[in-house]
Formats: C-alpha cells, structure tokens, sequence
C-alpha cells in the first residue's frame, strides 16, 4: 500500500489467492529498506514467526525502524498534525480529485433502484 498497489496484486482473483498461498512478493526497486523490512516481517507466513504475534506482541511493529520517527503518543492522544490538508474553496470544491468523462448513457434509462433497463436483457419478460 505504501507504494499504491497491494503486494499480491494481480487482475484476476484467483491468481491473487495463489500468489497470497505461495507469499512470494516483489518488490520495487528502489523501495526504502525499512518499508520493505516491516512487509516482509508483517507477510511471514509461519506465525510463530510473524510481527505481531511473537513474544512482543504488536511493540515489534511500535519499534521497527520504519516507525522509528512516529510519534505514538500523538496518535494515542489525537494531537497528530495532519501531513497535508488539502485546499478547498467550499463544501463542493472536487478540484482535489482526478478528473474523469462524464457518463455517456441517459439518465432516463435506469429507474428508481438504479438498474438500467436498455441493457437488461429480461427487463420486458
């Protein structure tokens, strides 16, 4: 996630369940090698050895390099600063989203529980 993509990924579900079942994941290149550390120890597949679920509990993950900067206790407390707040110029402001084509179908093709009747083959049966 922390590159924009799940380290299974893959378009079709079931080669996402076997790439989950075999747990071989690549990474980028270039990717921080603390980042990288924290999956690999978070995707272990025995549990025995797995973060989270040794002796420490969920204080390996607190502890690991990667967090070495976060402050917990602004978590905890809710005192964090957020790392960006977007600008806005009203409550209907989508200038911070990416822009897509409007809908070419007709409004007047669905009704009321949204279904869309021109393309429903049993729709006059």
């Amino acid at each position: 996630m922390v590159v924009g993509i799940d380290p299974f990924n893959d378009t079709d579900p079931m080669q996402i369940y076997q790439k989950i079942l075999k747990g071989k994941v690549k990474y980028p290149k270039g990717m921080n090698k603390d980042v990288k550390s924290l999956i690999k120890h978070l995707l272990i597949i025995d549990i025995t050895r797995r973060y989270g679920c040794l002796r420490e509990g969920v204080k390996d993950i607190i502890d690991h390099k990667f967090f070495a900067d976060f402050d917990w206790k602004g978590l905890l407390f809710k005192t964090l600063t957020p790392p960006y707040i977007p600008k806005v110029r009203n409550m209907a402001d989508t200038s911070n989203f990416n822009a897509f084509p409007e809908d070419s179908d007709d409004d007047d093709n669905y009704d009321d529980a949204g279904i869309r009747h021109d393309k429903d083959p049993f729709f006059n049966w």
